[in-house]
């Protein structure tokens, strides 16, 4: 069995001392358009294996591909989105390789004359801090099968007993978005790689040609990383100046956290190559989410190893000025922009607006306040009790069947006066449970607050009487005793009485304000 071998690092600060890292990160995107790229197969994740293939798609003999227009459309948009200038005219072409999960030996992809090129990202730090991102392509291609390692305890195929293909996703429909070098960074690399992929996936979400899921394969990062000296006292054109060290690429890294880490430690290790004096290998590494460390996958190939020719299957992609000017038009306000005027429109703090950022909830907050909810409300709810759920079960709060007009009506319930958080929390139990829209969930289970004055001052007046040593701290003075009191008139009305009028009543007949 194969185990992963631990390599030296350095200390990260004392890494950035010494060396300047450049960073270049490939984004590979599933596009969500019901065929794929070449032929028309569904492309439903998570199918029975190998039902969604025909003979394109396997690389059968005289097999012939037709190209998927809206992954064209989809391609165009993504560019147009990133600031690129879209190519009047491109050609796919062959990509040779040998692999088990390529069934034609060869991927078809876009080589020097891509979909789109030169454009550019601006991602907002978390200080509020903007760094570019320059983009040098973003081209069409096709994805592989998926090889699974069976046996062994990597799941990789170092160790396997033996290994199975399943071709449904090859020849789904890809794009690959490459920055040009990321330079400047300094110890902010692995940020800035986070931010970026982060950003990226947020655009391409509001754009609605991928449902961008990491976890699933629809989103992959692969992290170019090398150093090269830092220069004392040079200024940032001479720092520049100085040649690019060798790269590493780590492969298919699915989520922003690992992103930010395997960049981090490929800094430290390269680092340590570098200060025993040795040459870093240009090489693809595996990154591995439990341990935090990269290892060594294969040599890096370059791109004549490829053996790149024109696919003499393909037409040329022609789009006209009038077609990209149509696609352009159907462009979404930038999320940035977007969430800006969001956190405007709400009321919300910086804090604040990052928590639902951090929680993913910013549409469904926005759904919620315009089915009548006030931006608190929706706020506390979704990014509150939901999320907490979710994190406690391991769930997305979008599993729990919960709607944003379900939300927009528990606040309004609160709103008005019929409950209090506490019973609004066993309505939503009760709506998760399926009993129903948060009305009937309240009416079925009885749960309103008592509206009767009478009754809450008599049980004010009860529990005054039953603690009295309580009510004389209020009296002198420390009115947050009060909060005792409170409990106790909530306990005597069956969680059913209005906490704020019983301690506006319960302050009035103690004389404290």
């Amino acid at each position: 069995m194969a185990t992963a071998v631990t390599e030296a690092v350095v200390d990260y600060d004392e890494a950035l001392e010494r060396y300047d890292p450049v960073l270049g990160l490939e984004v590979h995107v599933e596009l969500n358009t019901a065929t794929k790229m070449f032929c028309g197969c569904a492309t439903e994740f998570g199918a029975e294996p190998n039902s969604q293939v025909c003979p394109v798609c396997l690389g059968l003999p005289g097999a012939l591909p037709v190209v998927n227009a809206k992954a064209v459309e989809s391609a165009i948009r993504i560019g147009l989105a990133l600031n690129c200038e879209i190519a009047s005219w491109c050609r796919f072409a062959r990509k040779n390789y040998f692999y088990p999960d390529m069934p034609k030996n060869f991927q078809t992809s876009q080589y020097d004359e891509p979909i789109a090129f030169e454009g550019h990202l601006d991602v907002e730090l978390e200080d509020g801090t903007t760094y570019r991102v320059e983009i040098e392509r973003a081209h069409m291609e096709e994805d592989t099968g998926k090889s699974l390692h069976v046996g062994g305890s990597t799941g990789r195929i170092h160790g396997a007993e033996y290994s199975l293909v399943d071709y449904n996703r090859a020849g789904i429909p890809l794009i690959e978005i490459v920055t040009k070098p990321l330079t400047g960074a300094g110890k902010r690399a692995p940020e800035v790689a986070k931010a970026y992929v982060g950003a990226l996936r947020e655009l391409l979400r509001a754009l609605g040609v991928s449902d961008v899921k990491m976890e699933q394969g629809s989103l992959r990062c692969d992290a170019n990383v090398s150093l090269r000296p830092k220069v004392g006292d040079a200024t940032s054109e001479e720092q520049a100046a100085v040649p690019l060290g060798t790269r590493t690429e780590t492969k298919n890294v699915n989520s922003l956290r690992s992103v930010e880490r395997a960049v981090r430690y490929e800094i430290t290790r390269h680092a340590a190559v570098l200060d025993r004096g040795e040459k870093i290998t240009q090489e693809t590494r595996h990154w591995h989410e439990d341990t935090g460390v990269t290892t060594s996958g294969r040599e890096k190939s370059d791109a004549e190893d490829y053996r790149y020719f024109p696919e003499p299957d393909l037409v040329p992609v022609a789009p006209t000025r009038e077609t990209v000017d149509a696609l352009r038009s159907t462009l979404p306000e930038p999320p940035g922009e977007r969430r800006k005027r969001l956190q405007s429109d709400w009321g919300y703090s910086d804090l604040e607006m990052r928590d639902v950022m951090n929680a993913g909830a910013v549409a469904l907050i926005e759904e919620t306040v315009a089915a009548g909810a006030s931006p608190a409300g929706a706020r506390k709810w979704w990014t509150g009790e939901l999320a907490r759920r979710a994190n406690a079960e391991g769930r997305s709060v979008e599993d729990f069947g919960v709607t944003p007009s379900h939300i927009a009506e528990l606040d309004g319930l609160v709103r008005d006066g019929r409950l209090n958080d506490s019973m609004a929390r066993q309505v939503l139990d009760g709506v998760i449970a399926g009993e129903g829209t948060p009305t009937e969930v309240a009416d079925a289970r009885g749960l309103e607050l008592v509206q009767d004055d009478g009754a809450l001052e008599a049980a004010v007046d009860k529990v005054i009487e039953a603690h009295a040593d309580v009510a004389q701290k209020v009296r002198d003075g420390k009115v947050q005793a009060a909060g005792a009191l409170i409990g106790q008139v909530m306990k005597e009305m069956r969680g059913q009485a209005d906490a704020g009028k019983a301690r506006e009543m319960i302050l009035a007949k103690l004389g404290a304000s």
